[in-house]
């Protein structure tokens, strides 16, 4: 009598590791969503509630605001508190965000604390929801995956919901009924699915800042210096971090209002357009990223920067001009420089143990 070997014996290779950073990367996509979906509407609050440029410029600002205390309070708050509730609650407070920018179809003033709120919601999910995915990415979740690999996950996610949520937004308001009602429930389908995903990955760290799983690591020797992470974010990546912020929203919220004079009734198909390309060309300059980064450290924030640069020049020169298609070139440079910049950025940002100062 004869058995058969298992797979795993019979092919020689070790069974891969369950993906669990795939099903906690939609949160990043559904926090790159919600930053971007407003911004595509723009167009339409101005025809619709008839809000002025000024109006829905501040409510950009307020998105900021929320957006600060929401990325410099996720990731300590994951530590102390774990990564899962950090998350689930951003994802909560981000879908109550739109919720709020649902009623303001009718209500204006909730549009201030829906800004505000979806700031804080994304912000978080952007911190925890990128060292859940680096954790999950390392061992002893992941043995398999080059070094790197969360910084591109993490990035991935993250421009694929800035690239699909202003498009699909712009798209809905267009054709649906109740536009600015309707333009906002593909996120709360989405935030509904990342946390069912989100619920089957293991935790990766308990209440305290400890690490839930470790591996064994080597001694630290008594007079070894401590880092200076602090330093180092500040000579590193400090000066690149504000331009991953200032480029897509100068793409998104200030380019199509200033040369679609001419696109009477497209208006907001653009503004969709325009919030698809930005972010997807930061999606396509990925690989670049990648060789720069292997050739020089540096490399791929000096890229970044002069692509944002470039990307300025060009859309001075199509606000000028009032050209919708040379905003659209200069968007898709900017996407290309933010693409760059945050590429380089989550790569530098390594999460530090909180009681030991060591990398985690």
């Amino acid at each position: 009598m004869t058995t058969t070997a298992p797979a795993r014996l019979a092919t020689g290779r070790p069974p891969l590791p369950p993906r669990h950073w795939l099903r906690t990367g939609w949160v990043m996509t559904a926090s790159g969503w919600s930053a971007n979906q407003f911004s595509a509407l723009l167009g339409a609050y101005h025809s619709g509630p008839g809000l002025t440029a000024a109006t829905t410029s501040a409510l950009f600002g307020v998105y900021v605001l929320g957006l600060i205390p929401g990325l410099l309070l996720g990731g300590p708050l994951a530590d102390r508190r774990g990564r899962r509730p950090v998350v689930f609650s951003a994802l909560a407070i981000s879908a109550l965000a739109t919720a709020l920018l649902m009623a303001g179809a009718t209500v204006t003033g909730l549009l201030w604390p829906g800004r505000f709120l979806t700031g804080i919601g994304a912000g978080a999910l952007l911190s925890a929801g990128s060292a859940w995915i680096k954790e999950l990415s390392s061992p002893p979740y992941d043995t398999v995956s080059a070094a790197g690999a969360a910084a591109r996950r993490s990035g991935l996610f993250l421009s694929a919901g800035f690239a699909t949520g202003g498009l699909a937004a712009a798209l809905t308001a267009q054709w649906a009924p109740a536009p600015l009602i309707t333009a906002y429930l593909p996120h709360l389908a989405l935030s509904v699915a990342a946390a069912l995903l989100a619920a089957r990955a293991p935790e990766t760290a308990t209440p305290g800042g400890q690490l839930a799983a470790t591996t064994t690591a080597a001694p630290v020797p008594a007079c070894a210096p401590a880092p200076a992470p602090g330093t180092a974010f500040r000579r590193l990546v400090a000066p690149v971090a504000p331009w991953v912020f200032v480029a897509p929203s100068i793409a998104l919220a200030a380019l199509p209002g200033l040369v679609d004079a001419g696109l009477t009734g497209w208006q907001t198909v653009y503004a969709g357009i325009v919030t698809a390309v930005t972010p997807g060309t930061g999606l396509l300059v990925a690989p670049l990223a990648r060789r720069l980064a292997a050739r020089r450290r540096i490399a791929t924030a000096v890229a970044g920067l002069a692509a944002v640069i470039l990307g300025l020049l060009l859309a001075a020169l199509a606000v000028a001009c009032v050209r919708p298609d040379a905003a659209l070139l200069a968007a898709a440079v900017l996407g290309a420089g933010y693409g760059l910049c945050v590429a380089y950025g989550l790569t530098e940002v390594v999460p530090w143990h909180p009681r030991t100062g060591w990398p985690a």
